[in-house]
């Protein structure tokens, strides 16, 4: 199964990814594209290592997530991918907009030919005040793309607010 778990800063959608893949009783590799540019996301990675269990695969992997996700997805197995704006972010950071494109359409292309359980997380960025920038109003338009073409390939598409899921698509929680 493809989930797609979307909200915004500590709504608890990472936590809500992370207790699936724990119910689903199934082996998971945590894939984490942050990366550890600054103290306060060094913070950040620090405590999504302390909230998961030991147990747990990692791949930290900031800008080949279908490469990750091929090599690592498998029967039996669950993925979670914490998260895709971070992802994003690092493609954007490149300034090469045709390496944007090529990862992210070899994602779209990968999806769902991938066996296994997977699960995305990503944060929600346009439901606020459209931003000033350039970059920042590019970083909106491309989540929100991507969010929609990732949704469409997904079975499960959840919104987290508040630390409460609302099914937008699929079975409910």
């Amino acid at each position: 199964m493809l989930q797609l778990i979307l909200g915004g800063a500590r709504s608890g959608k990472s936590r809500l990814a992370e207790k699936l893949a724990d119910d689903s009783a199934l082996a998971v590799t945590y894939i984490a594209t942050s990366q550890p540019l600054d103290g306060e996301m060094n913070q950040r990675i620090v405590h999504h290592r302390e909230r998961r269990p030991a147990h747990w695969g990692l791949i930290e992997e900031p800008l080949e997530l279908a490469r990750a996700l091929q090599q690592a997805a498998a029967e039996g197995h669950c993925l979670l991918v914490d998260c895709l704006t971070l992802w994003l972010t690092n493609l954007l950071m490149l300034e090469d907009q045709a390496r944007l494109v090529a990862e992210r359409d070899a994602l779209l292309q990968c999806v769902a030919t991938l066996p296994g359980s997977i699960i995305f997380v990503s944060n929600e960025t346009g439901m606020g005040v459209v931003p000033l920038g350039e970059l920042t109003r590019r970083y909106v338009d491309e989540a929100g793309w991507l969010h929609q073409a990732l949704a469409e390939r997904c079975q499960r598409v959840v919104l987290t607010v508040a630390g409460l899921p609302l099914t937008l698509k699929g079975p409910a929680l």
